[in-house]
């Protein structure tokens, strides 16, 4: 069955005149009598009946037009979608992600919702970024020289123990007295193993770190299996926690990060950019402003 039977078929049950839909279709009476009859032997049904000199639509042609008639109409909407498509005009926005990760998937799925045609390449890996990759928005725990900046986010940092540990029993601890505690941490390369690291700048030890990950989602499943504490975001890494890891607020010295937008300097924002700005902004409100997206602390 081919596209231009069904047009030519739509076309004759229109007039029910073979006569008057030939000269519309600008083909010969018999070429046209002939592709209905074509058409007809395929279905295996008369479409028409004879009525003299006349045709007349059956119970059978009916039926099938009604279905003929919503194929063509889709097929004309996708026409005219497609056409619309590449009249808009696809915007990229590069982002470099340090922190936050498991944001990512939300933040693509929600944005493009709003703006179906941008699309985004994306960066994770400081490496990459070092080497020069330009970006358009960067969201990281540190400030990038060069750039411009707002903080969308401050959160504390607090000391995640197995359930079975003797911490755990703990409403408050001091890195001072963990001295002789099993650390698991992020690798060096990481921007939160460097902001935990400078916690121990003013201690008179180094934290014992028996393991060491480049992947927080290890991190936090060598906590659950018992083999040492770990730091833990209190906001950024709420949703990614289970109830074999016990949280517990840090006394002394007080332990936060910064969350940061940045963008280079004194590059103004196109209409897409200060749509993704200003979403990024509101999405971090909303983060931080919701009692449902904070962890729940040791007792």
């Amino acid at each position: 069955m081919e596209l231009l039977q069904l047009k030519y078929f739509q076309i004759t049950a229109k007039y029910e005149n073979v006569t008057k839909a030939a000269g519309e279709l600008f083909i010969s009476q018999p070429a046209l009598s002939k592709m209905i009859r074509n058409l007809e032997t395929e279905l295996g049904a008369k479409l028409f009946d004879r009525e003299g000199k006349h045709i007349v639509l059956n119970a059978y042609g009916k039926k099938f037009l009604k279905r003929v008639d919503q194929a063509m109409y889709a097929l004309e909407q996708g026409l005219t979608e497609v056409k619309d498509m590449k009249q808009v005009k696809i915007e990229i926005i590069t982002l470099y992600i340090a922190v936050g990760s498991m944001l990512l998937p939300n933040i693509v799925r929600q944005f493009r919702e709003r703006y179906p045609h941008i699309r985004f390449n994306l960066t994770q890996h400081q490496a990459q970024f070092r080497k020069g990759i330009a970006y358009d928005f960067a969201i990281t725990s540190e400030i990038i020289e060069g750039s411009e900046q707002i903080v969308l986010l401050e959160e504390e940092i607090l000391l995640g123990v197995p359930v079975s540990h003797p911490l755990s029993t703990f409403s408050t601890v001091a890195l001072k007295d963990l001295e002789h505690e099993k650390f698991i941490s992020l690798t060096t390369g990481n921007a939160l193993r460097r902001t935990t690291d400078r916690f121990f700048a003013h201690l008179s030890y180094d934290p014992d770190i028996v393991f060491e990950s480049d992947d927080p989602a290890t991190v936090r499943g060598l906590i659950q299996s018992g083999l040492g504490i770990s730091f833990i975001p209190s906001v950024l890494w709420n949703k990614v926690l289970t109830e074999d890891i016990r949280l517990i607020p840090i006394s002394e010295p007080l332990c936060m990060r910064t969350i940061y937008l940045s963008w280079s300097a004194g590059k103004p924002f196109t209409d897409t950019e200060k749509s993704f700005f200003e979403f990024i902004i509101q999405l971090f409100r909303d983060i931080s402003s919701s009692p449902e997206q904070r962890i729940s602390k040791g007792d």
